[in-house]
């Protein structure tokens, strides 16, 4: 069975960072791509990060490029998402997601996943 647990959320104020953190057992995490997504209160789910199993194939939302960090420890199981430069905008419930079949983020790396965490809230205050 496959699990997958973010944490490392919390309120932060604008300007200020934050690292997630995320943990995926049940899969052979060092094949898999594993991405991160947040949706904010009354929008849809929104793709922020992708990186492939090696950690050389990264792909990001423009809403993010240059703030956001995505990678990753293989031999911890292990997923991170630095957050640098927050905006209230970046506002949501950060899910990590895993995929088993792909390892590397595809064209549509948006729709690859299939295995989704819990989410951790993120706030950030102006």
């Amino acid at each position: 069975q496959v699990q997958v647990v973010e944490s490392g959320g919390g309120l932060v104020q604008a300007g200020g960072s934050l690292r997630l953190s995320c943990t995926a057992s049940g899969l052979t995490f060092d094949e898999a791509a594993m991405g991160w997504f947040r949706q904010a209160p009354g929008k849809e789910r929104e793709g922020v990060s992708c990186i492939g199993w090696s950690g050389g194939g990264t792909a990001y939302a423009d809403s993010v490029k240059g703030r956001f960090t995505v990678s990753r420890d293989n031999a911890k199981n292990t997923l991170y998402l630095q957050m640098n430069s927050l905006k209230p905008e970046d506002t949501a419930m950060y899910y990590c997601a895993a995929d088993a079949a792909w390892g590397y983020c595809s064209g549509s790396w948006k729709t690859q996943f299939g295995y989704w965490g819990q989410g951790t809230q993120v706030t950030v205050s102006s």
